[in-house]
């Protein structure tokens, strides 16, 4: 018997694969093609040559938790205990996967904000719980606080909220803080940041993390990924920070689901961290040059698009172009134009008529200019 009979192979996955196939430029799965950062490669050897081989401590080197404490006092001003509050994660996904079986139980309910990122739902299904969708509000994908109000009941346990937004680009501003914190005030909510993006923000924007907001970070589980920082997908390497109490519980499921990460990474990365606090200082302006020059090599195509304020994605409106839906373009277009992207309805509900793929641009500039030149020719 099947706990997901619904469920199939990833999206990503499909694509990725769909892609190789076909000899496709592979925009679809959100990984870059240029190298890690040298130090921190030559980190990694270093680490492995100095045999840093055997089981790091569960909750993660001692070195690496203390480099995040600091890093994030930094970055938004508030002091973390590393030895209490920071788990070393083998990647974002098996921190937001444990979270979510650590707060959701037979019957609770989880809120998320649709278009969601597909293994949200899964988790809390998979913990007996039940999902609830809130539609952002396009064209800017915004949170209408109104119906999160309306959403809320007795049993709501969990908020998920991603900021930057995985497919959209859009990002959480202070006002969203102070909304969300009205809401759950005197409810026995645990709010869930997936934050991987938090050093991609756009156009003078700031990442309102939820660690900013002392009220909020109380009862939130804030996950990140050095994965989406590093240029370093394939290390499957995060980090999730919490207040003490769940951390424990967070940690309970942690230690069964993966008991270490790979120990020499976290040794490269511990060093890293510290040494070069300007590589995630300056990963906006990288990945914002990135964009422009994406959005401006389509200027003369057939899809519309509104520049992403997060992320190393960007959503592309084929409305003009096709009434396909966008499964099926998506697999069209990787087989006959040469180009793999990603349907957003893949990402739960989304409004009827929208007509989106989405396509990620953490690419050699290169690549950019020749996927935009297949991309003009549709």
């Amino acid at each position: 018997m099947s706990k997901l009979p619904d469920v199939g192979t990833t999206i990503f996955t499909v694509m990725s694969q769909l892609a190789a196939e076909c000899g496709a430029l592979n925009l679809a799965q959100g990984f870059p093609d240029f190298a890690v950062p040298q130090a921190l490669a030559d980190g990694v050897v270093e680490a492995l040559r100095a045999g840093h081989n055997q089981y790091a401590p569960m909750a993660g080197l001692p070195a690496l938790r203390a480099a995040i404490a600091r890093k994030t006092e930094a970055l938004y001003g508030r002091r973390t205990d590393p030895l209490a509050e920071v788990t070393v994660t083998s990647g974002a996904t098996e921190g937001l996967f444990c979270a979510i079986q650590a707060c959701v139980g037979p019957g609770d309910e989880a809120i998320v904000f649709d278009p969601a990122y597909d293994s949200y739902e899964p988790a809390i299904r998979l913990a007996g719980g039940r999902t609830v969708h809130v539609p952002l509000r396009p064209p800017q994908f915004d949170i209408d606080w109104d119906r999160v109000r309306a959403a809320l009941t007795a049993r709501t346990r969990l908020i998920v909220l991603n900021s930057p937004h995985n497919p959209t680009g859009a990002v959480l501003r202070p006002a969203d803080l102070v909304a969300l914190a009205e809401l759950v005030r005197d409810r026995p909510i645990v709010l869930l940041g997936d934050e991987v993006y938090e050093h991609i923000v756009f156009d003078g924007l700031r990442h309102e993390s939820l660690l900013r907001h002392p009220e909020l970070a109380a009862r939130s589980l804030v996950v990140s990924s050095f994965g989406k920082t590093c240029h370093a997908t394939g290390w499957k390497v995060g980090y999730v920070v919490a207040p003490p109490g769940l951390t424990t519980e967070f940690r309970k499921v942690h230690q069964f689901v993966q008991f270490c990460v790979v120990t020499p990474v976290q040794h490269a990365l511990a060093a890293f961290i510290d040494a070069d606090p300007g590589h995630h200082l300056g990963l906006g302006a990288f990945y914002q040059a990135k964009r422009d020059l994406l959005c401006s090599l389509l200027a003369g195509s057939r899809f519309r698009l509104t520049p992403a304020r997060g992320t190393y994605f960007q959503l592309l409106d084929y409305r003009d172009i096709s009434d396909e839906d966008d499964v099926a373009l998506a697999e069209r277009l990787t087989r006959t134009a040469g180009i793999a992207t990603i349907p957003v309805s893949v990402f739960n509900a989304v409004p009827d008529g929208t007509r989106l793929l989405r396509l990620c641009f953490a690419k050699d500039d290169r690549t950019l200019r020749a996927a935009a030149e297949l991309l003009c020719a549709i």
